[in-house]
């Protein structure tokens, strides 16, 4: 990438099917609506119908191709995300991309439905059960990718084998960080997983760098501290760059035909703060694959969602 690339770089998407969790708002919306925009049918998964109802409208304004669609998904609760994926394989014979970009970040102390610490619940378990279930659809399609959306604040994350759910001593950060090397311990197993089936799928992960969303002031406001969300307002204004270049490394990789299986991609200026799509570095902690494997172990147990049916009905050979 020699030269900036931006939105207007993205190649024609007509024909294909992409599936964006999030899409309400910051990067999820910004994504949404430039692959609709370059003719993609796109499914908004969001899990508040009145914001995706405003986003659908906002996206089909600038769609090129089918008109954007509402999947309604809570991926905090499984129940909702088994619903969703049951809706979204109803309507969708195959599935081009799917974008797992929906996040929470440093949230106070919150449980699912399920009880698991609502970050790693979201974050993590949530995309996996739905991955795992819409799993069928994209080995459907020609060259699927999962595009995951991890964060440079993964580097300080670490696995809590001893207490993923903090049971004791909940620090808001750690979770998140740790929600985070999770986003990314699964994209790079995922790919593995896919290249040992010949499954043709490619798995890739990406991060915004430091991105003006609502993200940073929706922990604040979670807990009532209405002047740290301010200020955490007037940092985006300062230091972050838009919604809209934040959402440049995961629409690279979603979209561009040099991206390769088990990628990272952020932005290229500023510490990975700022900038156009480049590959990063992952931490080694991300790329440890005792740590990949253990968290696929406990992440099929806890879901409930195996990938093993899918790998073997499409006919590859088995593990």
């Amino acid at each position: 990438m020699d030269t900036p690339w931006d939105a207007a770089d993205v190649p024609d998407q007509g024909g294909r099917t992409i599936v964006v969790t999030g899409a309400t708002s910051g990067l999820g919306l910004s994504s949404a609506t430039v692959l609709a925009g370059a003719g993609a049918r796109v499914l908004l998964a969001a899990r508040n119908p009145a914001k995706a109802k405003e986003a659908q409208a906002e996206v089909c304004r600038l769609a090129s191709g089918p008109a954007p669609e509402i999947v309604v998904l809570d991926l905090a609760d499984l129940e909702s995300v088994r619903r969703g994926a049951a809706e979204i394989a109803a309507r969708t014979e195959s599935i081009d991309v799917l974008m797992n970009n929906a996040g929470v970040m440093a949230l106070p102390l919150a449980r699912t439905p399920q009880g698991f610490e609502v970050q790693l619940g979201t974050n993590h378990f949530g995309h996996f059960a739905l991955t795992g279930l819409l799993l069928p659809r994209l080995l459907a399609a020609p060259s699927p990718r999962v595009v995951t959306t991890s964060s440079t604040m993964h580097k300080p994350g670490r696995m809590r084998w001893h207490d993923l759910h903090w049971r004791r001593g909940y620090r808001r950060w750690g979770a998140y960080s740790q929600s985070k090397l999770a986003n990314l311990l699964f994209s790079f197993e995922l790919d593995r997983r896919a290249r040992r089936h010949e499954a043709g799928l490619v798995a890739v992960a990406a991060h915004p760098g430091y991105a003006a969303t609502h993200l940073q002031a929706a922990a604040p406001e979670a807990s009532g501290q209405r002047l740290m969300a301010k200020i955490m307002e007037v940092g985006n204004d300062i230091f972050a760059q838009s919604a809209d270049d934040g959402a440049l490394p995961q629409l690279y990789a979603a979209t561009m035909p040099d991206v390769g299986a088990g990628d990272y991609f952020g932005p290229d200026r500023r510490f990975e703060m700022r900038g156009s799509p480049t590959l990063v570095r992952p931490s080694r902690r991300a790329r440890d694959r005792v740590d990949a494997s253990r968290l696929w172990g406990v992440s099929e147990r806890l879901t409930g969602v195996s990938y093993d049916r899918a790998w073997d009905q499409r006919g590859s050979a088995t593990t």
